[in-house]
């Protein structure tokens, strides 16, 4: 019988186990809080709560995540939400509807963190969208 090879991706959690510094337990919470974050980015998601989710404590929950990931776990929910709406404002959305679908609370949060992401204000970046298809 021959053996298959291991895919690359099969290969790069191999060495991932190996080569950084955290239990196999450690990681696999890390990954489920990270799923949890793309699957949940529109709900009111507090980092307390996510290293409950993760059984650690928050600061040692950050520290991991951001070893593990290269940003913090808040960094990477942002970042989410503002790829998110970016979709959702090319589709033509209202600015006040993607801002509420990704999560946000207040516009000016929403406006604040897109800008910090994407370097336009939402309404900037949807009205370039616009001129580029016509």
């Amino acid at each position: 019988m021959s053996e298959t090879s291991p895919s690359f991706y099969e290969a790069e959690l191999e060495r991932t186990y190996h080569e950084l510094p955290f239990r196999q337990e450690q990681f696999v919470q890390l990954r489920q809080s990270k799923v949890f974050m793309e699957k949940h980015y529109r709900s009111k998601l507090v980092i307390d709560d996510l290293a409950d989710k993760a059984a650690m404590s928050r600061f040692h929950f950050i520290r991991v995540f951001k070893s593990m990931y290269g940003i913090s776990p808040m960094t990477y929910l942002r970042d989410l939400r503002v790829t998110k709406a970016k979709h959702l404002l090319q589709k033509g959305f209202s600015v006040t509807d993607v801002c509420l679908n990704v999560g946000y609370e207040s516009l000016p949060s929403f406006s604040s963190a897109f800008k910090k992401c994407a370097g336009y204000t939402p309404r900037e970046y949807r009205s370039n969208q616009h001129s580029n298809l016509e």
